[in-house]
């Protein structure tokens, strides 16, 4: 992560593409330990890997990476079993050790988001919109914009990557 944001694209691809297979063994493990369907788990993977590339410049280089993301992932899954609602119970034990609260946003972070988002086409920015701000399913997308939930995952998956290539050419 130090070499991406120093500006190594190389270093920063390798970074998510190591980082995927472990952030989609955590999120199946636990998708299925809170009552969520283990399809879901693709989802949760997305949105931390969008979460980590939009707050990357929050984390403190003087601090291991590891607990950083990890808390992201936590985030992430937290989001998931909320937006599932009162569909499945939860065991009281597992909700206190994933319900950490989210840190503030200092609007400056959605300003480069608002702006990095309207520089893409139309579908993308929706979908990036519905599925990783709004918070809405894979499921829900592809019943929205008539597409199969594998399209909507390919097409949100192109998305992250164009938004992160708009963020290395326009920094901050």
């Amino acid at each position: 992560m130090r070499a991406a944001i120093a500006g190594d694209a190389g270093a920063y691809e390798r970074l998510l593409l190591s980082l995927t297979p472990a952030l989609r063994g955590i999120a199946r493990r636990n998708c299925a330990r809170l009552g969520l369907d283990v399809g879901e788990a693709e989802d949760v993977v997305q949105e931390t890997l969008l979460a980590i590339h939009l707050k990357r410049d929050t984390w403190d280089m003087a601090r291991p990476i590891g607990p950083w993301i990890m808390t992201i992932a936590r985030n992430k899954l937290v989001d998931a079993r909320r937006r599932r609602g009162a569909k499945t119970a939860l065991p009281i034990d597992d909700a206190f050790d994933l319900a950490a609260p989210e840190a503030a946003d200092d609007g400056i972070d959605r300003q480069d988001i608002d702006r990095m988002l309207g520089e893409l086409g139309e579908r993308p920015r929706e979908l990036v919109r519905f599925l990783s701000i709004e918070g809405h399913s894979v499921k829900e997308a592809a019943e929205r914009y008539r597409m199969s939930e594998g399209a909507v995952r390919v097409a949100l998956h192109r998305a992250i990557k164009s938004l992160a290539a708009l963020y290395r050419r326009g920094g901050r």
